[in-house]
């Protein structure tokens, strides 16, 4: 599965993360968190920390994942209309001539890239480095 962000840890915090936690979980639980974390791509502490103050959010732990798997779709559409970009350019370059084409793919890319930008606003977490 593709990821988004291939750092599996949180962002490093300012100060950093005085707090420890310790949580007793039974194998199968501890297999159950692991596998949900791999699934999103994160460590199975920054899961737990997500996910428990998305919820403060009202944001369920579903909709979160609906949230990611758009990313990747996402990400994926980005990469399509930067490959077409790229073979029209290739043929601007050896003919001179712009095709029509060009102006289509480039409203694509800024219609996915807008799209990326809301999902990524509605994945916002309290205390993520990203907030003012």
């Amino acid at each position: 599965m593709a990821r988004f962000d291939s750092r599996k840890r949180q962002p490093n915090a300012t100060g950093g993360r005085s707090v420890r936690r310790v949580v007793k979980l039974t194998v199968e639980q501890n297999l159950a968190l692991q596998v949900m974390a791999d699934e999103v791509g994160v460590s199975v502490a920054r899961l737990l920390v997500e996910s428990t103050l998305s919820q403060s959010r009202g944001e369920t732990a579903a909709e979160r994942h609906e949230l990611i798997t758009s990313l990747f779709l996402l990400q994926r559409g980005l990469a399509a209309a930067g490959n077409n970009i790229n073979q029209i350019a290739r043929v601007a370059n050896t003919t001179g001539e712009i095709k029509d084409e060009l102006h289509d793919s480039l409203e694509h890319l800024r219609a996915t890239v807008a799209r990326i930008d809301e999902v990524l606003e509605s994945l916002k977490i309290v205390g993520s480095r990203h907030d003012p």
